[in-house]
């Protein structure tokens, strides 16, 4: 059974009857109905892969993903932001599909091969050269976090400013910091050390703003950042909270404030450190209902709403939201 039976069987042209599967929209509703009546009578069924050819359309948003492909559902942040794109591909008839990259030479033609109309593109670093390939490739891309780049757009929240904000509201108290970071560099070597052994940058932008952040507000607080611990973590989850912390234990006072990149590091350092050291305070990012419950200081990070930012910047770059930069506040 072909197209052209179709047609035959609903009186209109071969071209009609491509029209009313490929582009419904150039199809009066009653011939595009008594096309697709005939399809099912006839027991026709459009190829997809034909039909995307003709169209040059997947009618699919690829989201581009550095971390562990299971990170995506395990975290509760990754997954939120996850599902404000699904929920933005439900509403305009999308696909989702998955394009994880592991750090090799193949990732740039990984990306660029993916069937897809337009790219959601996880935070990464400067150096990724997945940026350049897609930046340089005709279809949309939004990038969550940045870094920002030419030819792709950035949805991401200021996370010098908020991070700054929150750390100065926990040191009111006169409590000594700790802080727990995420990765510096894509290599995401663990270590502790201190800020005067920190690298003057760091290439993934949301690890360097915060940390730009956190200094300023322990200079201002009139405390060193140069001997301040820093325990940096190679993921963000709770286990590495947990590890982190066990590593800085014997760096802390008894009124330590842990300052963690997030809910999740922060969970896990409370884990770690509730019952040897009770005094101890956290801050966190992205004010999870967890951090809530334990009464961490947070920053909101509405993950789900820059998804669906993101999502709809991929399907529509031609009319950007009047403000790509996500509210923030700092919480308790």
């Amino acid at each position: 059974m072909t197209l052209k039976d179709v047609a035959a069987r609903a009186g209109v042209s071969p071209m009609t009857a491509s029209y009313a599967f490929t582009r419904p929209a150039r199809v009066a509703a009653a011939t595009r109905e008594r096309v697709r009546r005939a399809a099912d009578e006839l027991g026709y069924r459009p190829d997809a892969v034909g039909r995307a050819l003709k169209s040059g359309r997947t009618h699919q948003i690829g989201v581009v993903f550095g971390e562990h492909l299971a990170y995506a559902f395990d975290d509760p942040q990754a997954a939120q932001f996850l599902a404000g794109v699904a929920e933005v591909c439900v509403e305009e008839g999308r696909g989702l599909t998955f394009i994880p990259t592991r750090g090799d030479a193949a990732d740039a033609d990984r990306v660029l091969s993916a069937a897809v109309d337009g790219f959601v593109l996880w935070t990464t670093a400067e150096d990724d050269p997945v940026l350049a390939a897609v930046a340089g490739d005709p279809r949309p891309a939004v990038i969550q976090g940045g870094p920002p780049r030419q030819g792709i757009a950035c949805v991401a929240q200021d996370d010098y400013r908020a991070a700054l904000a929150v750390a100065a509201q926990g040191l009111r108290t006169g409590r000594t910091p700790v802080v727990i970071s995420f990765p510096l560099d894509r290599d995401r070597e663990r270590l502790v050390t201190t800020g005067a052994e920190l690298p003057p940058r760091a290439p993934f932008p949301v690890t360097d703003a915060r940390l730009r952040g956190y200094r300023a507000a322990i200079e201002q607080a009139g405390l060193s950042w140069t001997s301040t611990p820093v325990a940096v973590v190679a993921r963000n989850t709770q286990q590495d909270g947990l590890d982190a912390a066990r590593e800085l234990a014997p760096r802390l006072t008894p009124q330590a404030l842990v300052i963690a990149m997030s809910d999740e590091l922060a969970l896990g350092a409370h884990q770690a450190l509730h019952e040897t050291h009770p005094e101890v305070a956290y801050l966190g990012w992205d004010a999870s209902p967890a951090g809530r419950r334990l009464g961490i200081t947070s920053v909101t990070n509405p993950l789900r709403d820059q998804g669906r930012r993101c999502a709809r910047l991929a399907l529509d770059p031609g009319h950007p939201p009047d403000d790509q930069e996500i509210p923030w506040s700092v919480t308790s």
